[in-house]
């Protein structure tokens, strides 16, 4: 069914004008951390019901699905969870991507807590690029936002081997809360100066429903880059890679780089090209989306790679989401799909 598809002779765009350039694919909603701003853990427990094994799109769903988009003009698939690296044969799918769609770029975002022991095979299996996330190089303030004891020193361990395995520049991605973590940018943005890293501080956002988001948590880029000036690092900003990359981006001193993304107070909707995956098949087009549309059952039915075009191309034609833009005049606030089924 993946054979003879047609390559669509312009870009697949929405009612904003914007292109789908970019698919997260989540293979997982489970995670070995419990971080308060995800998975807390009150919320998911020893009770809580996770998707069973044949909810989750199988491997050979996810290589078939990822030609599709591609056909359609996403040019970089990101493999999140949950924490993907839990997902059983992780390498044979990403070098089943690779195979399927060679030229579109491959990325991982991780936890970390694996990474030191699957970084190489990582590199074996096709994978591009890796993405870490580290709130904190301290220990009571890594240990307490992931909640699961886990060292910040082995997640630094991780980034040291993907280096290593030719992941360089590897990005670490920082979600910066109030009262829990500021004091943790200057100490980040030191130890990953150097060229083989590019740190991006986060706005704390409001995904999901489980996390008690309240603006007062938010620490805004402006004072982020206020921290980082303190520190006495010299930034030199820099242009962005791409139209629609969500970071102002800076060069360090070392050769390095460090990125802002303002997400709650200087939102970018209006250049955003992500859509998203969930572990069970379901197509979201906002990382706040209530609704997705259910892509796994038509796979399941026989639905042939055209067919799965047109959903698709009649799903993302009709976006409109900008839920960033217009967050203050959501009321009441709509429930939205947690991140960990979708990725970040």
């Amino acid at each position: 069914m993946g054979d003879g598809i047609r390559i669509n002779p312009a870009p697949l765009t929405d009612r904003l004008n914007r292109p789908l350039r970019d698919l997260r694919i989540s293979v997982t909603d489970r995670c070995n951390f419990r971080c308060t701003y995800c998975m807390p853990r009150e919320v998911f427990g020893p009770g809580y019901q996770f998707l069973r094994r044949d909810d989750l799109l199988t491997f050979e769903e996810i290589t078939r699905l990822a030609g599709v988009f591609t056909t359609l003009g996403t040019e970089k698939i990101r493999i999140t969870g949950g924490e993907p690296t839990l997902r059983r044969g992780l390498n044979d799918l990403l070098a089943a991507i690779r195979a399927k769609v060679p030229a579109t770029e491959l990325t991982l975002t991780t936890n970390g807590s694996r990474l030191a022991e699957m970084a190489h095979e990582l590199a074996g299996a096709g994978l591009d690029r890796v993405s870490v996330s580290l709130d904190a190089l301290d220990e009571p303030t890594f240990q307490k936002m992931n909640d699961a004891f886990f060292p910040a020193s082995d997640v630094v361990r991780g980034i040291d081997a993907a280096v290593s395995a030719g992941f360089s520049p590897v990005k670490i991605n920082v979600v910066i809360r109030r009262g829990v973590n500021e004091h943790a940018i200057q100490a980040l943005a030191g130890r990953f100066s150097g060229p083989n890293h590019i740190v991006r501080f986060i706005e704390y956002m409001d995904v999901g429903n489980s996390n008690n988001w309240r603006m007062n948590d938010v620490v805004p880029a402006a004072e982020m880059a206020t921290r980082l000036e303190a520190a006495g690092l010299s930034l030199v900003p820099l242009p962005p890679n791409y139209p629609g990359e969500v970071a102002r981006r800076y060069r360090t001193p070392s050769g390095g780089e460090i990125g802002i993304i303002s997400s709650v107070t200087q939102p970018f909707c209006k250049d955003c090209h992500r859509a998203r995956l969930s572990s069970d098949g379901r197509l979201f087009t906002c990382l706040f989306a209530s609704q997705g549309v259910d892509l796994r059952t038509p796979l399941r039915s026989g639905s042939t790679d055209e067919e799965m075009i047109d959903l698709i191309t009649s799903v993302w034609s009709q976006r409109q989401d900008r839920y960033s833009e217009i967050r203050s005049e959501a009321k009441p606030q709509p429930s939205k799909v947690e991140m960990s089924l979708i990725g970040g």
